[in-house]
């Protein structure tokens, strides 16, 4: 995911008349959660409180505010016909001035949830692993791509991490705790020793190899010859992206394993209580 912090910082620095619109109080269904917030400034935003009209309300309030002077307001609005929208809540928002000392709070905040991101790797960066990271990175998690050939990795975006490395299976070893690991390299046998590394782990959430049923038949043989269990092998999810569709085209095993990797991620942090950000939590933030 492009550095939410970067972004904040780019918007601060161009906007030094900005409004932080926050919901401060969720009642019923709302397109976003109770603590989300955005900056509103005179021509530029960062964020979104869940767009439709209750956004272009609030834009509109917000830069009213920042014409008139004003400090501080709020507003509470039923997301029902009454505004156009169907949601059948009620939220709550408060608009405060972004002054120096919010300004800093707010990017504080934001580095710190960028830094809380849960750890992707990509090991190959051919046809389906270019695609796959290319999508990942539009997903709250902190991605690198993994491959032994600089080349491949040369023809990845600018804004993605990757790293050229001999021994792939030695970044499995090192990722942070909560890692999840997708396999996708040009070589079975690489493959096989970056699955083995990464189902050695009990703390990841996901872990993916590209293939077939056939091969997954040849991996959970070969790890039990090395004397990996069965029950480690029923985590590995072989093949990726399938969800019945048997689409072989990269951009489509891409889509689908991105979707799958995200629901394996949340389902691990809710078991594991891992701390949140306040869209994922409720927790409020702002006034």
């Amino acid at each position: 995911m492009t550095s939410r912090a970067a972004e904040l910082a780019a918007f601060l620095a161009t906007n030094p008349d900005a409004i932080v619109c926050a919901l401060t109080s969720v009642r019923g269904s709302s397109p976003r959660a109770q603590g989300t917030f955005m900056l509103v400034g005179k021509a530029g935003l960062f964020g979104t409180i869940g767009g439709g009209a209750l956004e272009y309300m609030v834009i509109e309030h917000a830069r009213r505010l920042i014409v008139s002077g004003h400090a501080e307001d709020a507003m509470d609005v039923p997301l029902g016909p009454e505004i156009g929208q169907c949601c059948g809540g009620r939220v709550k928002v408060g608009l405060d001035y972004a002054d120096a000392a919010r300004r800093a709070a707010l990017l504080a905040q934001v580095t710190a949830e960028d830094a809380a991101l849960p750890h992707v790797y990509v090991f190959g960066a051919g046809h389906v692993g270019r695609a796959l990271a290319q999508m990942l990175a539009l997903l709250p998690v902190q991605l690198e791509v993994i491959d032994t050939r600089r080349e491949e990795l040369n023809l990845l975006p600018d804004h993605i991490a990757s790293r050229a490395v001999a021994m792939p299976e030695a970044v499995v070893r090192a990722a942070p705790a909560g890692s999840s690991f997708v396999i996708l390299t040009h070589d079975h046998a690489l493959d096989f020793l970056i699955a083995q590394e990464a189902l050695a782990r009990v703390d990841s959430p996901y872990i993916g190899m590209v293939g077939s049923r056939t091969k997954r038949a040849r991996f959970a043989s070969w790890y039990r010859g090395e004397g990996g269990s069965a029950a480690a092998v029923e985590r590995l999810v072989l093949p990726i992206g399938q969800m019945g569709l048997g689409d072989k085209r990269p951009a489509v095993i891409a889509a689908l394993a991105a979707a799958e990797i995200m629901v394996h991620i949340e389902r691990w942090e809710a078991e594991t209580d891992r701390v949140r950000t306040p869209e994922t939590s409720g927790v409020a933030i702002g006034r």
